[in-house]
């Protein structure tokens, strides 16, 4: 439960007793997401000895909805969910062990970094996964196509989509699988736990997500900004990323003052936890090897 009295649905995955107690891993996913998405990846890292939580956003996955219907993914303004982290980072960093490392897919990504520029939160470590810093083939001027979501919000209710989710509403749009990962069956899954959980399910985001995303992404890149933030982030990106922009994630790894890149190429789509076994092994081997060296274990 937030401050406000609005419910979020979490899940808690305490450390095996049988395992080296390694510290605590708060996961949060990307727009549209659900936690169930990345229950591969909270199990490895329970096996590996880390406490587990993630979450379902504010107007997402089981957390509610924000807008005028059940699927369009909906938000008034991003430090709504930025106050969010804040709030749930309080009470979950003074109940469990550290070291503390706070990950984050896509849209989580992106609030994670935003939630550091804002001093909000204090993590002895970061995990960024295809973060959303910027959107894919930003050819025009980012004022520019800002200026134009902005003025989408005022000719029209901005809670509306976006954009087309499939030619029949509530299908889920061909050529999806193609933007997220090569695994299929990882896909599968995901399509299991939709038509299980509809509740769950998410179509396009709303004419105000976008115009407060591009707010949000302006506001992370101003000049300086990311300069400030000393906590050791690994950023995982891919080229191939069809929904955001891999120029930002290399450009924020190079001016966060602690920041690496785990650069991939055409082998991974933007859900690079989710990818076929090659891919996804070296992420999560990646992880582990820089989350042993910037956040040991504590005796």
């Amino acid at each position: 439960m937030l401050p406000d009295g609005h419910g979020i649905r979490r899940i808690d995955w305490p450390a095996s007793s049988d395992a080296t107690k390694r510290g605590s891993i708060l996961f949060l996913p990307g727009r549209g997401d659900h936690y169930e998405k990345y229950l591969e990846s909270l199990d490895q890292w329970h096996q590996a000895g880390w406490r587990v939580t993630a979450v379902d956003w504010r107007g997402q996955g089981a957390s509610g909805r924000l807008g005028a219907d059940d699927v369009t993914g909906h938000v008034a303004d991003f430090t709504i969910w930025v106050d969010d982290l804040a709030a749930l980072w309080k009470a979950w960093e003074a109940s469990t062990p550290g070291p503390h490392i706070l990950a984050g897919h896509s849209m989580g990504g992106h609030l994670v970094l935003r939630a550091l520029a804002d001093r909000r939160v204090d993590p002895d470590a970061v995990v960024l996964s295809a973060p959303m810093l910027g959107f894919v083939a930003q050819f025009l001027p980012i004022g520019l196509t800002h200026a134009v979501a902005r003025l989408m919000t005022r000719i029209g209710d901005p809670r509306r989509p976006a954009w087309k989710w499939s030619e029949k509403p509530g299908e889920t749009p061909a050529g999806r699988l193609g933007l997220l990962t090569h695994d299929e069956d990882r896909y599968a899954d995901e399509l299991w736990w939709r038509e299980n959980r509809p509740e769950l399910v998410m179509g396009p985001g709303s004419w105000r997500w976008v115009e407060r995303a591009y707010a949000s992404m302006r506001t992370l890149f101003a000049p300086g900004r990311l300069e400030t933030i000393e906590i050791p982030a690994l950023l995982l990106g891919t080229s191939n990323d069809k929904l955001v922009g891999y120029a930002r994630i290399v450009e924020a790894a190079e001016r966060l003052p602690k920041g690496e890149l785990m650069a991939f190429g055409n082998e991974a789509h933007h859900e690079i936890l989710r990818e076929v076994d090659a891919v996804r092994d070296r992420a999560m081997a990646g992880i582990a090897e820089f989350l042993d060296r910037v956040a040991p274990a504590q005796d």
